[in-house]
């Protein structure tokens, strides 16, 4: 329940210096009349201006932070005293007591919770913008829905005259609907947070993807290597094991043997070379001397004739004897030569036959002879070489192994499949409460809006308005009379006046059937204008009503002084000297 107890005021519109209190904590219904001292006191016009309607302005300051009428927050300080405006109320929801203190000059704001003052970071022009979204949100209702169902003003302007728009904000705030809208916006921002927590997740997913494509193609580079590695290696051991296959049967001594036979083999063959190339060199010679020995003793045969060997003609002179005996003498020399010659001939001969047939060239293994010697430490070397390398480990396989176990990271989908079910999940709620052919939606209005009509009808009947007036599914407002459809406009002020209390007294019943039973209710001059006798008994009847069967405080402003006679209670209005102050003696008339 919501349940106003008291409201104090200073330095407030009339209200002086002096703290003025109203306690609402009260059943029954309470005539709010004004007494005007600086006109005279009387009923002519000493009514008017004494601030009646204060109250309820300081209720809804006190409240919203804002007055019920249009009035500057700065024109709400006493004009006399200029400062030191304060305004308290003390009110109770669902159990818990809560209070409000709002001032100006200087400005001020505290709100309490259970008697604890809570932190106000944003004290601008006196008011905290969070304390006060946090107020509106534990009232539960709205500054236009109090004007309609808790402080009704005569200069607040009715339902039916808003425009058409205005008119369906506050349906929906009183059907409910504005409850899903204001999920919605919730369920929005939520949608909006897991869209973000997907995108987030999605980055993070290809990150991981691109990481991990790029590990694996370091892994791949890294086995292409690891086989050529491997494949050196095996070629390696296969050429250590065919080295050693051959060396290790390998008898050094014949090795060594075979070297010295080799050497020997080479000495002969060199040295049988050299004697074929003199034996060949004195073969050319004897072929040679013997053309130059057949040719001399040609020449001499014909010098014998005395015919010149050259020319062929007749030589008898010492001439003849002369050349004759240079060819004799060459002869000689030149027979002399060939058999020195055949002589070395014979001696090269000789010295083939000594060296005799060389044989086969001996077969070895190694190239020299050092390497032979060497042979067991080759041996050895190549045993080591073939056992390091096959021992030697895989430089690459670690490498690969930690970056598959360690470097790639699995991809997990699970948060962003159950991120997308939620998602999925909050759009299908949304739909529901945003689609205006929604079965929630169309559920709520069919359920409340019946309601609404149905005591809206009931107080319409019972204020004596004969007029149908109905709320349609469209949230519009139809009214007929004797099956003439009308608008608010085409009513008297009276019947105006009739319909302005039936809805607002629908709209409260509607109000608390959903939320909550609230404890006051304003009525402030609507009666006053425009409503014969029989409409302001039907509200009287009514009123009283609501005050015994609904435990509810209602206050009724008024100028008429004959409405005193009509209730048990009556709070005194006057103002005095400029200041207003109200009268909290019970007046039993």
């Amino acid at each position: 329940m919501f349940k106003i107890k008291n409201l104090s005021v200073k330095n407030f519109l009339s209200v002086g210096n002096a703290t003025q209190a109203v306690q609402f904590d009260r059943k029954d219904l309470t005539l709010v009349l004004g007494q005007n001292l600086d006109l005279g006191g009387d009923d002519t016009g000493a009514r008017n201006g004494t601030g009646k309607t204060t109250i309820i302005n300081a209720l809804s300051y006190a409240l919203y932070g804002s007055a019920l009428t249009n009035i500057k927050k700065d024109n709400l300080i006493n004009k006399t005293n200029s400062k030191n405006m304060l305004v308290t109320i003390d009110f109770e929801k669902d159990g818990i007591d809560y209070k409000i203190e709002r001032g100006r000059r200087p400005n001020t704001m505290a709100f309490y919770v259970g008697g604890e003052e809570q932190q106000i970071t944003d004290e601008s022009q006196g008011d905290s913008r969070e304390t006060q979204a946090y107020i509106e949100r534990m009232l539960g209702m709205s500054h236009d829905m109090f004007k309609h169902i808790v402080a009704l003003n005569t200069y607040t302007e009715p339902f039916l005259a808003l425009k058409a728009n205005d008119q369906r904000i506050i349906i929906e705030q009183l059907l409910g609907i504005t409850v899903l809208s204001e999920k919605a916006d919730a369920l929005k921002e939520q949608v909006k947070a897991t869209r973000d927590a997907i995108t987030v997740e999605e980055y993070r997913i290809k990150a991981v993807t691109d990481a991990n494509t790029r590990i694996q193609e370091q892994i791949e580079a890294t086995r292409r290597r690891q086989t050529l590695w491997n494949t050196k290696r095996l070629n390696e051991i296969t050429d250590l094991e065919r080295a050693l296959s051959v060396v290790g049967d390998l008898n050094i001594e014949i090795e060594l043997a075979n070297h010295d036979a080799l050497d020997a083999y080479n000495e002969k063959t060199k040295k049988a070379a050299e004697i074929n190339r003199w034996k060949v060199a004195c073969e050319t010679d004897q072929v040679r001397i013997l053309k130059t020995l057949d040719k001399l003793k040609r020449e001499i045969e014909t010098l014998e004739k005395h015919e010149c060997y050259a020319c062929g003609q007749a030589i008898h002179d010492s001439k003849h004897e002369q050349v004759s005996k240079e060819k004799r003498n060459t002869l000689k020399e030149t027979s002399l030569q060939y058999l020195s010659n055949d002589k070395q001939l014979m001696s090269h001969v000789d010295a083939l036959a000594l060296i005799g047939n060389l044989g086969p060239v001996p077969t070895v293994f190694y190239d020299r002879k050092e390497d032979a010697i060497n042979h067991r430490n080759t041996v050895a070397n190549l045993k080591q070489q073939l056992t390091t390398k096959q021992a030697e480990a895989d430089p690459y396989e670690e490498q690969i192994r930690e970056m598959e176990t360690q470097a790639l990271e699995e991809i997990n989908y699970d948060l962003i499949n159950e991120l997308a079910n939620v998602r999925e999940h909050q759009e299908f709620l949304l739909k529901l409460l945003t689609n205006k052919d929604s079965f929630i939606r169309k559920r709520i209005i069919d359920q409340n809006l019946s309601y609404l009509n149905a005591r809206l009808s009931q107080y319409l009947d019972r204020i004596g308005l004969p007029h149908t007036v109905k709320f349609q599914n469209d949230l519009t407002v139809s009214i007929e009379e004797l099956g003439r459809e009308l608008d608010f406009d085409n009513l008297s002020r009276g019947e105006r006046n009739r319909l302005i209390l039936s809805l607002s007294w629908a709209f409260r019943d509607v109000w608390e059937s959903l939320y909550q039973p609230i404890n006051l209710l304003f009525i402030d001059e609507v009666i006053d204008t425009g409503m014969d006798s029989s409409g302001v008994e039907n509200s009287l009847a009514i009123l009283k009503k609501m005050s015994r069967e609904g435990n509810r405080s209602v206050w009724l402003v008024s100028h008429k002084d004959e409405l005193a006679g009509r209730v048990n209670n009556v709070l005194n209005v006057i103002k005095e000297n400029g200041f207003t102050s109200y009268n909290t003696d019970v007046d039993i008339t």
